[in-house]
């Protein structure tokens, strides 16, 4: 199985080098987006977002009960305080320290990073910063439960301000909700909490049901279903953090990286799903050959050894370029959602250089992992490219701005020729008249 992966190591030098690279971008992209407007899976959800915001509970029930095999009456759809605070209690003391080890490492940094001061007026003009009033998180259900999910969306919220946080997440374990994943929620003070996932539970939170209340945000991860929800929901209804698209990763190395952590980085992305992304590309042929090798070592020893070496496969590549200067402008133009450079001492000075990923892990002691669940930075990351031009979700995206103007008399004076003559120029004489009217007493 191993010696499949032969095919992902590629040298620039190769005939035909250009046209793979342009290709496999291209096979990168459209794995990393929702289905188009006109495909099945988009109806599907648009019909199941329309059936919601008419029925309302009726229907998120309906669809929890066909999707995830669960039925629950109304009063039911919400966990309640008693089985927070018995998860919260059960939970290992071991777990609970490290958690709140997380939590207070995560909201240290979005304190740190918060611009939400409120501004007074200067010279007449000025800006007020608000945090959106209600949130909705989406706690992906997988096999494993995904703690770090709640901290890294919750936290940033509460730092920002928000008052009212409410987690939807599937019923996958044993009819319910994951006790880890419960007993967090009750560390961070969210009470309202509820047993729905996918398409249904965006369209719960956007339009608002009898039992859950409309929010003004949401995010959060999830599978196509959730993305293409929020992606249908965005901007109309409610604001999103992003559409995340499969996990991806790609490393900068050079001849001072260790093959095998190199190889090792590659794989905590690889496991995750059969379409996760992981690539390498480096300068040094050498290195290349030798990464390779530890991947066809370590990928055997994984529990997941066959989805990590399909994902290697079809989302995987080693690339071998003539120098450093080539290595950045691939890594700048994929825009990865985790960017990690492996180049000794020389790490810094190539991150210094890159414009475009979602988060940067300098040098080798910094395995994304580290992001994932400790540093502080939040680990939800535009992926598939978006880091081109979206960012990681932060307490200031809570944040919605209002711009404050205030002008006396003097002020509105001196600039009240050039404010008639602008209305008059668009023919908006009423605009202009507000301004004279005032200049006459």
């Amino acid at each position: 199985m191993s010696e499949a992966l032969e095919q992902i190591l590629t040298f620039s030098s190769e005939p035909g080098f250009e046209e793979k690279f342009k290709a496999f971008r291209k096979k990168m992209m459209l794995a990393a987006r929702s289905s188009g407007c006109e495909s099945e899976d988009n109806r599907a959800v648009a019909e199941i977002l329309r059936a919601v915001a008419e029925g309302g509970d009726s229907k998120v029930i309906e669809y929890t009960e066909r999707f995830d095999g669960v039925r629950f009456s109304p009063g039911k759809l919400r966990v309640g305080a008693k089985t927070l605070e018995a998860a919260h209690r059960e939970l290992d003391a071991k777990l609970l320290a490290s958690i709140r080890g997380a939590i207070d490492n995560v909201r240290d940094y979005q304190r740190r990073i918060f611009i939400g001061k409120e501004c007074g007026v200067s010279e007449g003009t000025g800006i007020r910063y608000t945090p959106v009033r209600r949130v909705g998180v989406c706690v992906p259900g997988a096999a494993a439960p995904l703690p770090s999910t709640v901290i890294m969306t919750v936290v940033p919220a509460q730092v920002a301000g928000v008052q009212e946080i409410a987690v939807v997440s599937p019923p996958r374990h044993e009819g319910g909700i994951h006790p880890v994943i419960l007993a967090v929620c009750r560390e961070l003070g969210v009470e309202e909490v509820y047993r729905i996932g996918g398409a249904q539970a965006v369209a719960a939170l956007a339009f608002g049901t009898d039992t859950i209340g409309k929010v003004d945000m949401i995010v959060g991860p999830g599978n196509k279903w959730v993305q293409s929800a929020k992606k249908h929901v965005a901007g109309d209804y409610v604001a999103i953090d992003s559409i995340a698209g499969p996990s991806d990763i790609l490393i900068i190395a050079n001849d001072q990286a260790n093959p095998a952590w190199v190889a090792a980085d590659m794989l905590s992305q690889a496991e995750h799903a059969a379409d996760s992304s992981a690539i390498v590309v480096t300068d040094s042929k050498q290195m290349g050959r030798e990464i390779l090798e530890e991947l066809k070592r370590q990928v055997v020893q994984l529990s997941r050894a066959g989805q990590a070496t399909g994902s290697l496969i079809s989302y995987s590549r080693i690339w071998v370029v003539d120098n450093m200067d080539k290595a950045i402008e691939i890594a700048d133009d994929f825009g990865s959602e985790h960017l990690e450079i492996q180049c000794g001492d020389e790490s810094r000075r190539i991150a210094e250089r890159i414009t475009n990923a979602g988060a940067i892990f300098i040098g080798p002691y910094t395995p994304v992992a580290v992001g994932d669940y400790w540093a502080g930075p939040s680990h939800t990351l535009p992926t598939g490219a978006r880091a081109r031009f979206s960012s990681a979700l932060t307490s200031n995206d809570f944040l919605k701005s209002t711009s404050i103007i205030e002008y006396d008399r003097d002020r509105l004076d001196a600039g009240a020729a050039d404010i008639i003559r602008l209305a008059e120029v668009e023919g908006l004489d009423a605009h202009a008249r507000s301004v004279q009217i005032r200049q006459q007493h």
